[in-house]
């Protein structure tokens, strides 16, 4: 290997290593001051800063596409109500019910989400393969959802915050859907742009009420930089980070992003929030993790999956 490749491929691992770690913030500060900020003025916000920090960058291409963004405003606002609205505001629900790594852990099923959707909405063939990893992923989010315990199960007891969770991962896979099935496509930038500012409008009346019945964002320190952390962190450069890493890896390596991000949060928030690793955040991961990376992973090239937002 020359000097450039091993000095290009140290970059790229680099890169990958950053990016999945920035896919842990949401979930880390959503739950950190989950029981502080509200979850829509939380979702708002967030988004409101990711949309101002991308504009620059993104301000020519909408100006461009203006008329295909326009023409196509029910689709957007749709996409905002799955994107930033049930997978943001729905989730930071669910994060005020439940602990950072079971959200990281269940949200990490949203691939298997998508490949569940695409075959029974699309009629996208699944093969023997995948249908194994849906089969381990379901396995694996049951044993999050029950505790590890059969009892809930049968009993139909669920953790309201861990379904919220599943939730919005559904909402995700979904969204991606959508997204991937666009009859415009907008350069990059430009589309995170549009769908950043369709989600503030949607998640803009439910703030109002959330502020005026509920209780209002709090004014402090902790709280800008709370929310700003999610917009830049989470969503700005951990987007950026993915996208660069398709380019240097390959959208096949890029995805198993989706796959070492829940790591990050169970090893964050047993440092950070106090949470303890139970038997079955191990029993999940080692179902989850492998299940979805089996269902998902290309047999030949493809465009790889939309990281995860949770």
């Amino acid at each position: 290997m020359s000097q450039g490749s091993r000095s290009g491929s140290l970059t790229a691992y680099a890169l990958y290593a950053a990016g999945t770690a920035l896919m842990a913030a949401n979930p880390l500060i959503g739950r950190a001051v989950a029981h502080t900020v509200p979850p829509v003025g939380m979702a708002f916000w967030r988004w409101l800063l990711a949309f101002l920090i991308v504009l620059p960058f993104a301000l020519a291409g909408l100006k461009t596409h203006r008329h295909a963004i326009l023409g196509q405003w029910r689709r957007f606002l749709l996409l905002g109500v799955l994107g930033q609205g049930i997978s943001g505001a729905v989730v930071y629900m669910g994060l005020e019910r439940t602990s950072a790594t079971n959200a990281s852990l269940i949200y990490a099923m949203s691939p298997v989400m998508i490949l569940i959707i695409a075959a029974l909405w699309l009629r996208e063939q699944v093969g023997a393969r995948q249908l194994a990893g849906i089969g381990l992923a379901i396995v694996g989010v049951a044993a999050i959802l029950t505790r590890g315990e059969l009892e809930a199960l049968l009993a139909l007891r669920f953790n309201v915050g861990d379904l919220l969770i599943l939730a919005g991962a559904t909402s995700w896979a979904v969204y991606t859907i959508l997204l991937r099935g666009s009859r415009t496509p907008l350069p990059v930038v430009t589309a995170f742009a549009a769908n950043a500012l369709a989600g503030v409008l949607v998640l803009a009346p439910f703030y109002v009420w959330e502020t005026l019945a509920v209780r209002p964002v709090p004014a402090t320190a902790t709280t800008l930089l709370s929310i700003l952390g999610v917009a830049l962190f989470a969503s700005v450069l951990a987007f950026v980070a993915y996208q660069k890493t398709i380019a240097m890896m390959g959208p096949a390596r890029a995805g198993t992003a989706l796959y070492v991000s829940p790591l990050w949060t169970a090893l964050a928030a047993t440092v950070l929030l106090g949470e303890q690793l139970q038997a079955f955040h191990l029993l999940g991961a080692l179902l989850i993790l492998p299940g979805v990376a089996m269902a998902t992973w290309p047999q030949k090239p493809a465009t790889a999956p939309c990281p995860a937002e949770a």
